[in-house]
Parts: C-alpha cells; structure tokens; sequence
C-alpha cells in the first residue's frame, strides 16, 4: 500500500484532470472509475485495473476485497480523496484503468455486428443512457461521429453504469464508413415512416441492425439519414411532438433485442 498525502504528486494531479476533465483521457488513454459500482462491472467483465485508490477512511485489505482487485493500491486522506472526486457526494475508493486499444488512439470498426451510431448527441447524460440501453438490449458496438460527447467522460461514464466494459467503443467515425459495415441501417422520424412496433410484429426488423440516433434539436443530419434503409417512428398515444432521444433508443434497440431472439 502507497499512502500519498500531497496535492503535487502526479497520480493525484492526473486523478484530478480524469475525473474533471472530459476529453482528459483522450491524452492518456486512461480514465478514472469512481465507486463500487463502476469498480465491481469491470471487474465482472474480466478486466484488471491499472491500480486502486482508496480515502483513508475506507482502507480494509482484510474486509475489502477490492484491495485484492489491483497489484497496486495507494492510499489518499479522505480530504485530498474529495478534492478530486467530480461526485457531489464523494466515493471512498475507485480505480485507475487502460482502456483498450488506447495505445495506437483509435479502434477498428467491426463489420457484421448490431451497432448504433451517435450523430452528434451532446448531453453525456443521453449517450450513457443509450450505452446502457445498448448494452443490455444485445448491440456490442457503439459508433460516434464527432460533435457527440466524449464516450469515456465521467460523465457518460457514470451514467452507462458500467455498460461501456461490454461495448466495443469507436469515436470520431465519419457517417460514410457506416456504408462497408454489412449491416442494414434503421433511423427514426418523428412524422415519417412506418410505426415501430408494426414492424416488430411482423419480425421486417433486420437482424443484425444498425440504429441511428441524432441530434437532442436537430434530429439525425440529412447525410447520416440518407445512409438508412428504413426510417420509422414510435407511436405516441399520448400526444406528445417528440421523445427524449435516450427513451426513443431504448424502445428501438428493444424492438430489434424482441425480434432478434423471436
């Protein structure tokens, strides 16, 4: 166990710069995984962290077995531990981790798999959502165009809720290499095109499938939508114009999960 007790030391400044800086990780190819939670999933998925951080007040090698999760645990005093937590209530613990294929800055895109593809979705709070969504609804690949929140901000981090650990993750991706990907790509319209769930009963949804999801505002770009085979929309009895876009991807990536496996 590593106790650091100064603000100049250099894990504490990078903690900092990963947990309040979003594009942070972009420089180091790591990112700063706060809480149990977090913690917990990537351990779940088979992953090893870099090293573990824990305040003082939460050191247990005996009682924690997170303390056995990492070859290297360091130890911060619980007020220096707050000063670089993002969290309004702050973690007492949390992990240091490489993402994958970090090192050459990019990752191949993968053909022949469900996908979404982000069209420059700016609220970190709605691509976490969708990351979730994805996750669970059986999409392995997560696509985003630039102008979308950073996938590995803290922000969308926390709201993926440990999702990210089973995407395969590519950022900066141009809406013409979705073209070679083999897969039929599906967009939705608030006014146009069939109704979602007639499609679903008929089981016309292609499998595997790529969705795309656009702007909070704008919607999905005219250049991205021309790429769709098929644009649908979701009936709203209710009356409303328009659905939240993180809602609107849980119903769609639904809908493919439901045909998929009828």
């Amino acid at each position: 166990m590593n106790l650091i007790t100064s603000r100049d030391n250099p894990l504490v400044k990078e903690l900092r710069r990963l947990s309040q800086d979003s594009t942070a990780y972009r420089k180091t190819g790591r990112v700063w995984l706060e809480g149990d939670h977090l913690c917990r999933a990537l351990l779940t998925r088979g992953f090893v962290p870099d090293q573990a951080v824990f305040a003082q007040s939460a050191w247990d090698p005996e009682g924690n077995q997170l303390t056995q999760a990492a070859s290297k645990n360091t130890v911060l005093p619980d007020a220096l531990f707050r000063e670089i937590s993002a969290l309004e209530s702050a973690s007492t613990m949390g992990f240091v981790w490489t993402i994958p294929n970090s090192e050459d800055g990019a990752s191949e895109i993968q053909k022949g798999v469900a996908t979404v593809f982000l069209d420059c979705i700016q609220d970190a709070g709605n691509v976490g959502s969708i990351l979730r969504s994805a996750s669970a609804f059986g999409f392995t690949q997560v696509l985003a165009r630039k102008g979308t929140a950073a996938l590995w901000s803290p922000k969308v981090l926390r709201a993926a809720m440990g999702a990210h650990f089973g995407l395969h993750l590519v950022e900066g991706v141009d809406p013409e290499q979705l073209a070679d990907l083999q897969i039929g790509w599906l967009s939705t319209s608030s006014h146009h095109g069939p109704f979602l769930h007639s499609l679903g009963a008929k089981k016309v949804l292609p499998s595997p499938c790529g969705w795309i999801f656009g702007h909070e505002g704008q919607g999905v770009s005219p250049e991205v939508a021309q790429l769709a085979s098929m644009t649908v929309r979701i009936a709203q009895p209710g009356g409303e114009e328009s659905l939240n876009v993180a809602s609107a991807a849980a119903i769609c990536l639904h809908a493919s999960a439901t045909v998929g496996s009828a």
